[in-house]
């Protein structure tokens, strides 16, 4: 058995933890399954987005007629869109293991980690033990228990990127983050589009308004369809046939599509490192059990990331490691806080959202709530961006932040001056007295502040 001052499983948002621990002069040893990076750089957040960049493309162009502008998309080169990706991914992966052996105080073990005591993992038949260790073990795609589906050649976020060929037609099963973003990419790219989502509407955690308008955008590019459950798939002669039934009126249809892209959710891995050897627990959803230090059941042992299910983003994932390693190293008691941790979804229209929505802060709060459209400002008129709008939750008494969203072009760039101002504890104040460009579209963020009533 080798001893360690450290160990971290997991080198996404674990690299954060690593590099603390290496900065401390302190043994390390990182348990990785695969692929060097985690989610982020690999299957998740990079290489989405280097697709998506090329169908933000597409849609200016096949928007500018609008403007007076004609011009036309005469070719899509598919497979080089795909392969620019993937060797972004070769590339990202060859430079990061180059890094990881030039760490003198580190080890890296390749395989899949499995408890085996006490503070104890056993790797490809080698046993580690540390004095502190880290799970950021990560997270992979959630496939229901459907009748059929294990039958026929689905896909996920993860497949989708080695596909070569375009296909034809897809039926995506979801309207989550992952749906509606490749969606929107492979709308682009000219296949044909069918999203198919249980709920009523499409992203649950957004707000209404932001959900309904995102479905009447987007159904001007595919078909999508709330309220319906697929019941069972087959393979098909023109690929995958799959029973939909209507959740309110229980008809039930087929939809045929070339392929089918899985996209319900997440699932944490950490039910493949045998926690019960050690003494932490997980929930009823099999994410990792932490308290507001970040620490799990058993001491000393951390959760940080996708394994623990508290926020699945990635700079979400890195201020929880960063902040974890802290408290174990530097023995500080920090808390983590969410209020203020943003996200976005690069569909098209564009989404960002940072703290409550108006009806969680209703539960908790006396609020007022404040909207304004992008064509109330200058530069959202001049852009002809009709729909789009940004919504403001706020505490009556103080006039304390506490919600921001927008739908609409740059609406990632925009929230970020509310962002700013949430972390640091600011009203709205803060935002109304500093001057903004005019015109500009940040604009519409005071302009959202000046609207606000009190909610009934």
């Amino acid at each position: 058995m080798k001893k360690y001052d450290v160990i971290v499983i997991g080198s996404g948002c674990g690299m954060n933890v690593v590099d603390g621990a290496v900065a401390h002069g302190l043994s390390v040893a990182l348990v990785d399954k695969g692929p060097l990076g985690g989610t982020c750089p690999n299957t998740g957040c990079i290489p989405s987005k280097m697709l998506i960049s090329a169908a933000e493309r597409i849609a200016e162009i096949e928007e500018a007629r609008a403007m007076g502008v004609e011009a036309e998309v005469r070719s899509i080169d598919f497979g080089f869109i795909m392969e620019r990706m993937r060797r972004f991914v070769r590339d990202n992966q060859a430079e990061m293991r180059q890094g990881l052996a030039e760490v003198g105080s580190l080890d890296l073990y390749e395989g899949v980690g499995r408890f085996v005591g006490d503070y104890t993992l056993e790797v490809n038949g080698e046993t580690v033990r540390g004095d502190k260790v880290f799970i950021a073990c990560g997270s992979r795609p959630f496939v229901p228990p459907i009748k059929g589906l294990e039958s026929v050649d689905y896909l996920t976020n993860e497949t989708l990127l080695q596909v070569t060929a375009r296909p034809e037609s897809i039926i995506i099963i979801g309207g989550g983050y992952i749906a509606v973003e490749y969606g929107h990419f492979l709308a682009a790219m000219g296949v044909k589009v069918t999203m198919l989502e249980m709920a009523d509407r499409l992203i649950l955690s957004e707000e209404p308004e932001i959900a309904e308008l995102l479905k009447k955008r987007l159904s001007q590019r595919m078909d999508i369809h709330t309220g319906v459950q697929a019941e069972e798939f087959k393979e098909d002669a023109s690929g995958v046939a799959v029973t939909v039934k209507d959740v309110k009126a229980s008809s039930k249809s087929d939809i045929k599509a070339q392929r089918v892209l899985v996209a319900v959710g997440r699932r944490s891995n950490a039910d493949t490192l045998a926690l019960d050897k050690t003494g932490v627990e997980i929930d009823q959803r099999g994410f990792v059990r932490v308290n507001e230090y970040l620490e799990t059941t058993k001491k000393n042992i951390f959760a940080v990331g996708d394994s623990n299910g508290q926020q699945m983003f990635t700079h979400v994932a890195n201020v929880e490691a960063s902040l974890a390693a802290d408290n174990a190293i530097n023995g500080s008691k920090t808390k983590m806080d969410y209020s203020a941790a943003p996200h976005a979804v690069y569909s098209h229209p564009q989404i960002a959202s940072v703290g409550l929505t108006e009806e969680a802060a209703r539960k908790e709060h006396k609020v007022m709530v404040g909207k304004a459209r992008y064509f109330d400002v200058a530069q959202g008129e001049a852009m002809m961006e009709k729909d789009g709008f940004a919504k403001a939750v706020v505490e009556a008494h103080s006039r304390k932040l506490l919600g921001f969203h927008l739908i609409g072009p740059y609406a990632p760039v925009l929230i970020q001056e509310v962002i700013n101002a949430m972390a640091s504890g600011g009203g709205i104040d803060q935002i109304q007295t500093g001057i903004h460009i005019h015109p500009s579209i940040t604009e519409l963020i005071p302009v959202v502040l000046s609207s606000l009533e009190d909610a009934a």
